[in-house]
């Protein structure tokens, strides 16, 4: 299946592809997918999570295949099925799944995000449902899936261990991000490193809401040295919040640092168009201290 994405960037759309695990739907973004493949034989490795089914090598890449039933808390896999290959944070992962139904293209605002009665922080794995004709679609949390199967792959608090913290509190960040875990974990970080003024918003929509009320106040950037934003948020995606803020005249020259699990290639690019002063990909935290310090220090 053909997973390249047209869209032009900062549009906030996206592609949903909709898979199914026996009667239920699920959505994966595309931009997160490098392939489907048929069902292949896999090597179980000894002591691995229950969720991992093991490991396969198509053309010498060695992944490792996930049983999404495990993962979702439900008995048994798909007999044979079928195995996206996805890329995300670096890691090359197969998550197998019975059947691939298509894929939609919507608008981040028809994301709806669930409620904490079914979304804790800790342990809910939807980031968004999409009613599509007479059916609901769960956006499943990859990230969240894989790190809690393997946590090393998530943010690398330890990182900042031996760094060496500063007051930068004069340094105002705005921050937009929909995970409040990932939320939570990268305002410690950033506190950690000594930027205690964080401004933090649930998606773009809210940054942007926040940036136009410090326009209309006439003090934009003295209130926002620096904005770090997701890709993957609802209402609005950190790439339109990148287009909108990068086409601004009184925006623009504030550092934006795009901070996600999707900073393949393909998105770089994409972010580069935008006007991106950087990128790095969530486990890179001790990196996105290091970014800050440099564009804050560059635009004084």
């Amino acid at each position: 299946m053909d997973t390249n994405i047209l869209l032009e960037s900062g549009t906030n759309e996206l592609e949903v592809l909709e898979f199914s695990l026996g009667n239920n739907h699920y959505g994966i973004n595309v931009a997160k997918i490098k392939e489907i493949l048929s069902y292949q034989p896999v090597t179980p490795i000894p002591n691995a999570h229950p969720s991992v089914e093991g490991i396969f090598m198509p053309r010498d890449l060695m992944i490792t295949v996930i049983n999404l039933y495990s993962c979702l808390g439900r008995e048994g896999s798909p007999e044979r099925g079928l195995f996206i290959i996805t890329n995300f944070n670096k890691l090359n992962i197969a998550f197998h799944v019975d059947d691939v139904v298509g894929i939609h293209r919507v608008s981040w605002e028809d994301i709806i995000k669930p409620d904490s009665t079914i979304n804790a922080e800790d342990n809910g794995v939807s980031t968004g449902v999409i009613k599509l004709d007479d059916k609901l679609v769960v956006i499943l949390d990859f990230e969240k899936i894989v790190s809690d199967i393997s946590p090393e792959t998530g943010l690398k608090v330890t990182d900042l261990d031996d760094y060496t913290p500063r007051d930068r509190s004069d340094s105002p960040i705005l921050i937009a991000e929909d995970s409040p875990l990932l939320s939570k974990l990268i305002t410690d970080c950033l506190k950690k490193a000594g930027y205690t003024k964080l401004i933090v918003n649930a998606n773009g929509q809210e940054a942007w809401d926040k940036l136009c009320e410090f326009k209309a106040a006439g003090n934009v950037k003295d209130k926002v040295h620096c904005i770090i934003t997701d890709i993957e948020m609802p209402i609005m995606d950190g790439h339109r919040l990148t287009k909108l803020a990068k086409t601004d005249e009184e925006i623009k020259d504030i550092p934006l640092i795009i901070f996600s699990s999707l900073v393949n290639e393909e998105m770089k690019r994409k972010g580069e168009k935008l006007g991106a002063d950087a990128q790095l990909t969530k486990p890179e935290i001790g990196n996105l201290v290091d970014a800050i310090d440099k564009l804050i220090e560059a635009n004084v």
